[in-house]
Formats: C-alpha cells, structure tokens, sequence
C-alpha cells in the first residue's frame, strides 16, 4: 500500500505547490523517493506520476469550473441555481450558497448577498435573481483561497429581490442538510438553552448557540477543535459502534459503522476533516472485511489526495491543513511520547485492586498526552501563523476534557435522536445529561482565566522563543530510542519564562508605550503610562473578537485590569469587542460620549457596565485626567447627528511624547477641533476614521504637525485608506504605518524629553 502512498502523497504536494506558487519545491520530492535502494525506479516513477496529475488536474480542473464563474465576474448577470445551504443573516441582510447553473460548461457554487427574504428559502429551492457579480478570488483587496476553499467560486450581489420557487420533492441531494436542521432542532429542543449550544455545536459544528465568551474560552484553551466538525467525531462514531457491536466482533463493527460516517458526513456538510477522518476510518473498518491491514499514512495521503481531486482549492482551507497536520503529528509522535510517558511505569497486572486501576488511569492519561501534543506538533506554527496565538493550557484542557467532550457527543446523539420521535423522554434525559456539556464550559472557561493560558504571538522575543520551543520538542521527538522528557520539559520552562519576561520589560522599558492593536476595520489602541493603561476603542472586523484580541495583548505582557476603557462612538467597528473585554478582565472606568440615549448598541454596553460593576464616566465637556506619568485629554463631542460627527477625540500626553485620536470624525469636526480644542504639536496622530478622504485635513495637520501617522484599517469597501489622505499625510512628511500592512504598531517613549 506503500505504493499509493508515493503517488497519493506526490499528487497532494503538487496541488500544494500549483496553489501556493511553489512548483520548484517539487524537486525535495526526489528525497524520500530515493532514499531506500529498493524499489527504487518504481518509486521514483510513482512520485513523477503523482506529480504531474497534480499539476495537470489542478490546472484542469480550474479551467472547467472557474471558467464560467470567472466570465461572470464583473458584470450584472441573472443567476439562476438550486439552494445548496442554508441560508444566514448578515449586517445588511442575509446570504445563500446557490449552485448556479451558467449557459455552458458545468454547474458552481456561489454566494448570493441580498434581501432579509433569502432567509425564508431551504436547501432545494430553485432560486432566480439578477445580480452584481464578482469573483471570490479577491478578498479584502488580496488574492485569498477563503472562498474558493470551500468551493465557492462567484459573489453575487441581488439588485432588487430573488425570486424562490420551492419544488413539490426536496431533492435528494439536499436530503442531508434537512436532517442536520432536524438534528439540530432536536437538541435545542431536549437541552436546556445553557447547555444546548454546546451540545449543537459538537453534533453539527453549528457554533450559533455558543455566546462569543464561551467560544472564545474553548479558542483559548485549545478545544475549538471539538465543535469544528471533524475526525474527532467520527472517531467517536466509530468507538460508539464498536462498543455496540462487541470488540470481538471487527466485521460486524465495520458493517454498523461504515453507513453511520457516511450519513454523518453527509449531515454535517462533507467538510475536509470529516471526510478525510471517515475515509481513514473506513479503510480501518475495510480491513477486516478485506482481510487486509490498514496503513496509516497510505490512508492519509489516500484520504487527501481523495479531497483534493473533489476540489484541489480545499488545499487553502486552514481547517483541512489543521485537520491533516493534527493526525501527522498524532502518527509520527504520540506513540514516542506514550512510550516515554509509561516507560518507568510498573505494569498494571490484573486484579480488582486499587492499584492496577491506578495505574491504568495513568497509562490511559499518557496515551492521552501523547496524543495530544503529537496534534499540536505540526499544527502549533499553523495556529500561530493563522491566528497569532498559542494556548499554553491546550494539553492539560484536552486531557481534561477530550473524554467528557466524546461522552457529551455520545449523549447528545441519543437525546437528539430520541427527541426525532419521544421528544417528552428526551427533554428529561437532556436535563439529566446536562451536566456534561456544562461541566466543559466551566473547565473551559476556569482554564481560560489561568495567567498565561493563550500566548499572543507578538514581538521579536515572544517569536524567537516560540521558534526555539518548537524546534527544541521537534528535535527530541524526532529522536528514537529511550529518552528522558524531563530534560526539554525543564528547557522549555526556561524558554518560556525568558521569553515572557524579556516581552514584558520590553513592554516596560520607557515610561509610556502606545499600541495601535491589529483588529482588521476598526480601532483599539492601548495606551500606558507607568502602571496605568488605558484603550481606546475596542472594536473591529478581524478573525477574533477585538475584545479578545486585546485581552490576550494585554494578558501576555502582564497587564490584568484596564484602568480606563474610551469609547469615542457607538459604531460596531470601535465597540463589538467590548462585551468580550468586559468578560475577560477588569474595567475599572468606562468613558463615553453622552450621545445617542436611544442606540441599541449604547444601551447594551452600558448594561454590561453595570453588571460588571464598571464606573461609567458620560463625558459632556472637556477632562483633563492625571493618568500615571501621563495626561489623558478627553474632548467632548463638537458635532451632532451622525454618530462619527458626535464622537470623543483623545490627547495622551507624557514623558515628552504626545499623541491625539480622533474617532471617526471628518474635516468640519476637526476644523473645531483646532479651533476650541489648544492642540499641542504632536509626535503621532491616530488617523480618524480609518484614513477616510476627509479625515487628517489640512488644517489639522499644519495644526498640529505630526512627526508619524498610524492608520487602524483592515478589508474595507469604503476605499480606506484614501489615497488623498495618504497623499496629505506625506506632504506633511510623517511616516505613514498601517495595521493592515505591518501588524500590531507599538510605539515605546524611553526617555523622559
């Protein structure tokens, strides 16, 4: 089997490397291939092969199904297609997948954008609408895989309303999606609310019924992957059907089994971990009713290779590069970790004492361990390239929890499916099983509060020692024979402390450092001065909530309160994050403008105040506040109406540096701003309104006379930055740095002139 693994692995690199733009690494394929005397040509033969069908159906395969996707991009076109999921709200209405079907050449997924209407269609639905087109090659202004991953190749935008005609037979194709709602229904329906979105989110992967702080805590403590539908499921599947069947039984546990997954991937969607998990599971299963031994890394290169002929632009999808990475590492390391674990571990002998269960329990915890940090072994760069973070609390959380995670699945699969048809009986056994899903919020949420337990991979000390971390466990996994762990556990402890605490005096070396926090479209900035640190702000459109964003910042140099959290306005993109914020730590005062007595948003972050016990400060005329070293200047508002004109400006002050943030407001406001507000000359202007055309005018740069300019941006289709701006800014000559270009922005005063 070793022989479809050469051409199955081969195939894979190349699509890799078509997608990524790396065609010469293709030659490191000749290493493994010749590595071994035997079979030598066959090999290489094999390798060649796989190769060159990976690079020629990846070109095919884009010139077949982006082709009419691409002809339609960029033009108003009508569309007409089936719905192929269900539909979902968005800010500005609501979004349905629709396979469309074009004039010539075969039928592709797209996302139409449109009315609040689109809710009310169901997978099978024929759809018509007439619709601005463009392609989902570019996302955010970039080229990105983010769509087409998932097989979606056309964004559409409705002009007016889509037509829906609902047919006399759902299709048999879309049966599937109609049963996950069922299954979903179901468990809402036989859990309590507290306990049912967790419960919903492991069957499914539907996270709806999680609140962002419970996501957030599960991110935090490495077990998000639980509720990302993947191979972790269907291994629970696959044990639950070999308890039914009998251990003894390998053929009949494979006949149970083996239509199961299939019904399960079909429900939760035929994602990429789902589908490679099953097929690796089924060619376990197979293996008995083909008198025949699985391979392990044939059946991951099969199960990829498998993926990638089904659409080779899933190779961009992180979840599948997570998914494949996590059992690479679980293949090539848990066993070697298990073994180190147990090896100055007596046998647990047999008997019904105390003992011998004591030490199963601790061979059983070993293999668990071994399991998990094997996982984390080649996904722990992914995790910090992709999300900027890394979970120090991840292996205790799994060894925690993993169990109860499958006993919670397990259960929540009777219940649902007991409630399909005695919904009575199963609201009772949800109630009495409820326990379980709410234990693993609490342990996650406990372990998500421990000082340090996510990483915000930010700086040169906290990379470099996260790279040496990394590199020091590869190294000793990748020794064989018997080996000590205490040795890299003790270098690692080391590691770690020197890393944070080099972060942290960096973070403290001067007197005042100001960070312009990368939170995608919006605005978070962290000021501190001596002890006392303050944000601005606390919103954007980045992977993560702002919120959680900046609490892992803050958390990671060792900062566990906010003195004074400024909001300048009530918009989304300066204050989604505050309900997270408020959850993760402590807010000592809550400033903000006394405007809008009727905006939603402003009525529920004052409720959050209040049932946190956060001061609130309504800031009507102009403060002047000592702030450690520092001084911090609130403006009151100077406009009315649009809520960017009524907004709040800051000038933070100290140590000989000087910064002022205006919000959102535009060049009439700032006119007022020079006008009544004594602007100092300062050394940094925090550009309003993510460098819109209006915002940093003319009048107040030669105000003013900033020596550096920091732009908050992120994806946008405002044009933000705007190019006058930009170009304003550099007639002024400040140094222009953006969030969206370089990250994270911090600047450090050192001296105290």
């Amino acid at each position: 089997m070793r022989k479809l693994a050469a051409f199955a692995a081969s195939f894979s690199a190349a699509v890799f490397a078509w997608a990524y733009g790396a065609l010469p690494l293709l030659a490191l394929l000749a290493v493994p291939a010749l590595r071994r005397r035997e079979d030598r040509r066959l090999r290489c033969a094999l390798v060649c092969a796989g190769a060159a069908a990976g690079l020629l159906w990846s070109w095919g395969y884009g010139v077949l199904f982006l082709a009419p996707a691409r002809a339609l991009a960029g033009t108003y076109a009508g569309l007409t297609g089936a719905v192929a999921g269900w539909p979902y709200e968005t800010a500005y209405g609501a979004a349905v997948d629709v396979r469309v079907e074009p004039a010539s050449g075969p039928a592709f997924l797209a996302r139409l954008y449109g009315e609040p209407e689109l809710l009310e269609a169901v997978p099978g639905d024929q759809i018509s609408a007439t619709a601005a087109c463009r392609t989902s090659e570019v996302v955010r202004g970039q080229l990105s895989g983010d769509y087409t991953a998932q097989g979606i190749y056309l964004l559409a935008y409705a002009q007016g309303a889509a037509e829906v005609v609902r047919p006399e037979r759902i299709p048999l194709w879309d049966i599937p999606a109609h049963w996950a709602r069922a299954l979903e229904e179901a468990a809402a329906s036989a859990f309590p609310a507290d306990a049912a979105g967790l419960v919903t989110a492991l069957l499914t992967g539907n996270k709806d019924g999680l609140t962002e702080t419970e996501y957030a805590a599960l991110q935090r403590t490495g077990l998000a992957h639980a509720v990302a539908v993947s191979g972790l499921h269907i291994g629970f599947l696959a044990q639950l059907a070999v308890a039914l069947a009998g251990s003894r039984y390998r053929r009949r546990a494979a006949l149970l089994a083996l239509p199961v997954m299939a019904v399960y991937v079909l429900v939760t969607g035929c994602t990429p971990s789902v589908i490679r998990s099953a097929i690796m599971n089924a060619l376990v299963l197979l293996g008995p009713l083909l008198d025949r031994e699985s391979d392990s890394p044939t059946s991951l290169s099969f199960a990829l290779m498998v993926l990638l002929m089904q659409n080779p632009f899933a190779c961009q999808s992180v979840g599948l590069q997570l998914s494949f990475a996590s059992v690479a590492g679980i293949l090539a390391f848990s066993g070697r970790i298990s073994g180190a674990l147990t090896a100055h571990l007596p046998k647990a002998g047999r008997g019904k004492g105390l003992r011998p269960r004591l030490l199963g329990l601790l061979r059983g915890a070993a293999v668990s361990l071994g399991t998990t940090v094997g996982a984390t072994a080649f996904t722990l760069p992914l995790g910090a390239w992709y999300f900027g973070t890394v979970s120090l609390v991840a292996p205790a959380a799994n060894l925690l929890c993993l169990f109860l995670v499958q006993l919670t699945f397990q259960a929540g699969l009777a219940a649902a499916l007991l409630a399909l048809v005695l919904p009575g009986p199963a609201q009772l056994l949800g109630n009495l099983l409820a326990f379980l899903p709410r234990l693993v919020l609490f342990l996650a949420r406990s372990l998500s509060r421990v000082p340090f337990a996510a990483l915000a991979i930010d700086g040169p000390y906290l990379l470099g020692g996260a790279a040496a971390l990394y590199l020091l466990w590869l190294c000793f996994l990748s020794i064989r024979g018997s080996k000590r762990p205490l040795v890299p556990l003790c270098c690692s402890a080391v590691v770690i402390s020197a890393a944070l605490v080099l972060h942290h005096a960096a973070y403290r070396m001067g007197p005042v450092t100001l960070t312009a926090l990368d939170v995608g479209q919006g605005q978070c900035v962290a000021l501190r001065a001596g002890d006392r640190v303050a944000l601005v702000d606390c919103g954007g459109s980045a992977r993560r909530n702002a919120g959680d964003l900046a609490a892992d910042y803050l958390g990671t140099v060792g900062v566990d309160r906010v003195d004074l959290l400024i909001l300048t306005h009530y918009h989304a993109d300066h204050a989604n994050g505050v309900l997270e914020l408020l959850a993760r730590m402590e807010v000592s005062a809550l400033a903000v403008p006394d405007v809008d007595r009727e905006d939603a948003l402003r009525q529920e972050l004052l409720a959050a105040a209040e049932d946190h016990g956060v001061q609130v400060w309504f800031v009507s005329d102009d403060q002047r506040l000592s702030f450690g070293p520092a001084e911090l200047t609130l403006y009151a508002p100077l406009g009315a109406g649009d809520a960017n004109e009524a907004g709040l400006s800051v000038l933070f002050q100290g140590a000989g540096f000087s910064a002022l943030l205006t919000g959102d407001m535009g060049e009439d406001i700032e006119a007022r701003l020079v006008k009544y507000g004594n602007l100092p000359d300062i050394d940094l202007l925090v550009v309003g309104h993510h460098g819109s055309r209006s915002a940093a005018s003319q009048l107040l740069l030669e105000t003013v006379t900033p020596e550096a300019a920091v732009i908050s941006c992120g994806y946008n289709t405002y044009g933000h930055p705007a190019p006058e701006t930009l170009g304003r800014l550099a007639a002024a000559g400040c140094d222009i740095y953006r969030t969206d270009q370089q990250g994270n922005l911090t600047v450090t005063v050192r001296g105290t002139s």
